[in-house]
């Protein structure tokens, strides 16, 4: 048991006060009669509203109605009167002052715990605005992408599962004008640790590829899509599987998708 962040909580202060269930009074208990520190704690605890409503409390010293009672009785005779085996009037107020007093803590406690509602509420305000701008962010970045892919001057080239992947598919959005390849990779699969997918630009006669790039945090792209330089004169483009970092070479048996560029 962490004793200092148990003392800490609150809870001994709530034993003291008698406002615990039968149950948590219980564990408490137990806990006291187990550790010294917590015994330690609960004493101080009863000490110190011992030591408040000693102070709050109505008090009268033995000899100040004597000092005043000789005045009153010239105006009102006072008759002999029985004194009183039980001071009710005392424990009465001994009383009331530990009810003040356990009021007092127990706005303690209610305030300590609505300053840690207000801040988690504002910890959970700061990260939905955080999600919200980071939401907006996507949006625009789609809206960007879509009038980039649109453009007059993009050439799309469908890539088709190969031999190594048949189910696999793609597609490459190649701007001519900007020199650049936008690849659709939503239809090849995550590639296992260690692996990456490398993009090929390809003459085909003869057959010379050049790498363009690879598909780099591919399980953190959720889109799939994937922006890439390509000045290259294109024929067609293929996507192989490569050890992580890529190759300089493409390795053919690992080739998952592949699709030439309309003439």
């Amino acid at each position: 048991m962490d004793i200092e962040k148990y003392i800490a909580s609150g809870i001994l202060e709530l034993y003291v006060a008698g406002s615990l269930s039968e149950e948590e009074n219980l564990e408490v208990h137990a806990n006291v009669q187990n550790y010294p520190e917590i015994k330690a704690e609960v004493e101080a605890i009863e000490a110190s509203i011992l030591e408040v409503t000693r102070k709050l409390s109505p008090g009268l010293s033995n000899t100040g109605f004597d000092a005043i009672r000789s005045d009153i009785e010239k105006v009102i005779p006072i008759a002999p009167k029985e004194e009183s085996t039980k001071p009710w009037a005392s424990y009465l107020g001994w009383a009331a002052s530990l009810i003040f007093a356990l009021g007092l803590i127990w706005m303690y406690l209610e305030n300590d715990k609505l300053k840690s509602e207000i801040e988690i509420t504002n910890q959970q305000k700061q990260t939905l605005e955080e999600q919200i701008i980071e939401a907006r962010e996507e949006v625009a970045g789609t809206s960007t992408m879509l009038e980039e892919l649109r453009d007059k001057n993009v050439t799309v080239v469908s890539l088709g599962g190969q031999a190594a992947s048949p189910t696999s598919f793609a597609k490459a959005y190649w701007n001519t004008e900007e020199q650049k390849v936008y690849i659709d990779a939503q239809g090849l699969p995550e590639p296992p640790p260690g692996f990456t997918y490398q993009v090929w630009s390809l003459k085909l006669n003869p057959l010379t590829p050049t790498s363009v790039g690879l598909l780099a945090d591919f399980s953190d792209n959720t889109a799939r899509v994937f922006e890439l330089p390509n000045n290259n004169d294109t024929e067609a483009f293929g996507i192989t599987l490569e050890p992580e970092g890529g190759s300089e070479s493409p390795t053919l048996e690992q080739l998952y998708t592949l699709g030439a560029v309309a003439s």
